[in-house]
């Protein structure tokens, strides 16, 4: 396994961390009053779209799976309206996962569909970049040994950590502290988005530490 892969991947990793962090502190320089806390809807809305846009640039620009076949315009074109597509299910299908784990039904529907949307951005976002709208691929990655390079063992890690971080985010809520971060969705979203930071900084460590015996086959 070469060392300058994993830097690669260290390398856009960190810069994923640095983007996230610089959510919660650009935004103060322009917003007078803003806060992670006070303006949690719109900080969800600026962290999904960052996090968004910085995994499609650097899948572009690293291509972790680039295929060798050349695709025509209109494959490319089919090809993004069905992520567009799989990324909406996405949403809403996390959305309906976290009214039936306990989420408001009616009220705070706004906050529970952004929060969707930051997971989707976590999880499902980062599938599409690096494998595209195949079910089979995915679920080829997330079973056992079923990644093929780092960057899908990454993939792995990350997305299992931000929903873990989300899950974990919600132990605070019921309890009678009357904190202000307890508030529906800010300790699930602060959760998954510390998760999926700690999921970008344990992957390409991981990897390096237990490189040796792990073994890629091209499938």
């Amino acid at each position: 396994m070469r060392e300058a892969e994993i830097r690669r991947l260290l390398a856009a990793n960190v810069l994923c961390v640095f983007s996230i962090i610089l959510t919660a502190v650009v935004p103060a320089f322009i917003w007078e009053g803003f806060t992670v806390f006070g303006a949690h809807l719109s900080w969800l809305c600026i962290c999904s779209i960052c996090v968004s846009i910085i995994s499609i640039i650097l899948n572009l620009v690293l291509k972790p799976n680039q295929s060798a076949k050349r695709s025509s315009f209109t494959h490319k074109i089919s090809r993004f309206l069905k992520c567009c597509i799989y990324f909406f299910m996405s949403c809403i299908l996390f959305h309906a996962i976290i009214v039936l784990y306990g989420a408001p039904l009616i009220e705070s529907v706004a906050e529970t569909f952004l929060f969707a949307v930051l997971l989707s951005s976590f999880s499902t976002l980062q599938c599409l970049c690096m494998l595209g709208p195949n079910i089979q691929a995915w679920i080829r990655v997330f079973s056992k040994n079923g990644a093929t390079s780092i960057w899908e063992s990454s993939l792995q890690i990350t997305t299992v950590c931000s929903i873990l971080g989300a899950w974990f985010g919600a132990f605070p809520i019921p309890l009678d502290w009357d904190r202000p971060w307890q508030v529906w969705p800010i300790s699930c979203s602060l959760g998954a988005t510390f998760g999926y930071m700690a999921g970008l900084i344990i992957a390409p460590l991981w990897i390096h530490w237990n490189r040796k015996q792990l073994t890629y086959k091209s499938r």
